[in-house]
C-alpha cells in the first residue's frame, strides 16, 4: 500500500515539474526570441545605412537611425503589461495543476478501491485474535461475518505460505460451513496436491462434491467413493455419503442399499440408525415404494354430531407422543361419520420426520366449526393414548371430547 500511494505521488510530481517547467520556459523563450530578433534587425538596418551613407543614397541618416530606434522601442512590451501578462499565465498554470491533483486522486478514489483495501488491511490486523477465537474451545463462537472476514485473512495467509496443508484443510472446511462450494473444493484440491493419499481429505472433498449442485461434481464424488469403498468397504462415513450421493441424483433403489448396508452395522436403538430409517422411507417414497400406511377409523359422540356445522373442517394430526410437533396432518371439509381415511408419508409435515420413520404415534382428530387451523374454545376433538406404530396397522379414534 505504502508503495502504490509512494508511485503515485511520484508520477504527480513528475508531472507537474514537466508543466511547471514547460510554461516557465515558454514565456522566457518567447521574450528572448523576440529581443533577439529586434536587435539582429536593428544591427541589420544599421549597417546597411552606413553602406548606403559611403555610396551616398542616404543624405539624412541621423533622422534615419533615430526613426529605427524609435522602431525598437516600440515593439518591446511594456515592463508593466509583460509583468501581468505573466502573472495571469503562472495563475491559470498553478490552477491547472491543482485540478490535474484533484482529477487523479477523484479516479483512484472511485475506481482504485481504496476502501477495499482498507478493509482487507483492518481484515489482515484483525485475522491473528480471530484465529486465537476460533481454536480456543472455551472462546465465543465466530459470527458469520466473522467468519467470512477470517475467511480472507486464511486466504491472504495462504499467499505467503502456499504448503500449509493444516490451513488448506481449515479453509475447506471453512467453505464447507459458509455453503461456497467453489472455495471448499479449490481449497480442499490445493490440500490432496500436498498430501495425495489422506484419506480424511479424500472424504472432505468428496463431501464437498456430493453437496454441489452441479451434476458433474455428484457423479466425481460416486467414482471417487466407489474406489474408497473397495479399500474400505466396512466405513461407514463413506456409505453415508454414497447413499446421499445416489439419493441426490435420484438412484433411490442405491441409496436403499447403502442405508441397509449401515444400518446392520450401527446399534438398531441409535440416533444413527433413526436417521438412516428416515432416509430409507424417504427414498422409497420419493420412488413411488412406499408401502407404510397408517389407517383412521374416525367415529363421532351423538352429542358432538348434533353440533356439526355445514362449514365445519375436519383436522387429522398426528404427533410422536412426545413433542407436539405433528409429523403427519390432513385437512378435509366434514362428511358422514363413520369415515376411514388413510395417512402416509406423503402427508408428512417436514421431510425428516416422516410418519414411517415413527415408533410411537399419538392421533387427534378435531372438528373446526369455522375452519380455523387452530383449536378454537368449543371445538369438538378426540384423542388416542400413545401407541406403538409398526408401520402397517388401523386406529380407532372416537370425537367426544369438546375444547374447554
Amino acid at each position: 500500500m505504502s508503495a502504490l500511494w509512494l508511485s503515485i505521488c511520484i508520477l504527480l510530481l513528475a508531472a507537474c515539474a514537466l508543466i511547471l517547467t514547460s510554461g516557465w520556459r515558454s514565456g522566457k523563450d518567447t521574450s528572448n526570441q523576440r529581443d533577439q530578433l529586434n536587435k539582429s534587425f536593428y544591427r541589420q538596418r544599421l549597417t546597411e545605412l552606413e553602406e548606403d551613407e559611403q555610396q551616398g543614397v542616404v543624405a539624412e541618416k541621423h533622422e534615419m537611425i533615430a526613426e529605427l530606434q524609435q522602431t525598437l522601442l516600440t515593439d518591446i512590451p511594456e515592463n508593466q503589461q509583460q509583468a501581468k501578462a505573466r502573472t495571469s499565465g503562472r495563475w491559470v498554470l498553478w490552477l491547472g495543476l491543482i485540478v490535474l491533483v484533484l482529477i487523479t486522486l477523484g479516479m483512484y478514489l472511485k475506481t482504485g478501491g481504496l476502501l477495499q483495501v482498507m478493509q482487507w488491511n483492518q481484515i489482515r490486523n484483525d485475522y491473528p485474535a480471530l484465529r486465537q477465537r476460533l481454536m480456543d474451545p472455551n472462546a465465543k463462537n465466530l459470527s458469520m461475518q466473522e467468519l467470512q472476514e477470517f475467511e480472507v485473512g486464511l486466504r491472504t495467509s495462504l499467499q505467503s505460505e502456499p504448503d500449509n496443508l493444516n490451513d488448506w484443510e481449515m479453509l475447506g472446511r471453512l467453505g464447507m460451513v459458509l455453503n461456497n462450494v467453489p472455495l471448499s473444493s479449490q481449497a480442499f484440491q490445493r490440500a490432496l496436491k500436498l498430501s495425495p493419499n489422506n484419506t480424511a481429505l479424500k472424504l472432505d472433498y468428496a463431501e464437498v462434491l456430493v453437496r454441489s449442485p452441479d451434476p458433474e461434481d455428484n457423479r466425481q464424488a460416486e467414482v471417487m467413493l466407489g474406489d474408497m469403498l473397495k479399500a474400505e468397504p466396512q466405513n461407514l462415513r463413506i456409505l453415508s455419503l454414497l447413499a446421499a450421493d445416489s439419493f441426490t441424483e435420484q438412484n433411490y433403489d442405491k441409496a436403499i442399499g447403502y442405508w441397509q448396508k449401515m444400518l446392520t452395522m450401527i446399534p438398531a436403538d441409535s440416533k444413527e440408525a433413526d436417521a438412516v430409517r428416515k432416509g430409507i422411507e424417504q427414498a422409497r417414497t420419493n420412488a413411488g415404494q412406499q408401502t407404510s400406511k397408517l389407517t383412521l377409523n374416525i367415529a363421532i359422540a351423538p352429542a358432538a354430531e348434533k353440533m356439526l356445522t355445514p362449514n365445519g373442517i375436519l383436522y387429522i394430526s398426528v404427533t410422536d407422543g412426545v413433542s407436539p410437533v405433528p409429523v403427519a396432518v390432513k385437512r378435509l371439509p366434514l362428511s358422514h361419520f363413520p369415515l376411514t381415511i388413510t395417512l402416509d408419508d406423503s402427508n408428512a409435515m417436514m421431510p425428516e420426520r416422516l410418519l414411517s420413520a415413527q415408533h410411537t404415534i399419538q392421533v387427534r382428530a378435531r372438528i373446526s366449526r369455522n375452519g380455523a387451523a387452530n383449536p378454537q374454545s368449543g371445538d369438538w376433538f378426540g384423542q388416542t393414548d400413545k401407541i406403538q406404530y409398526n408401520g402397517q396397522q388401523t386406529v380407532a379414534v372416537e370425537i367426544n371430547q369438546q375444547q374447554p
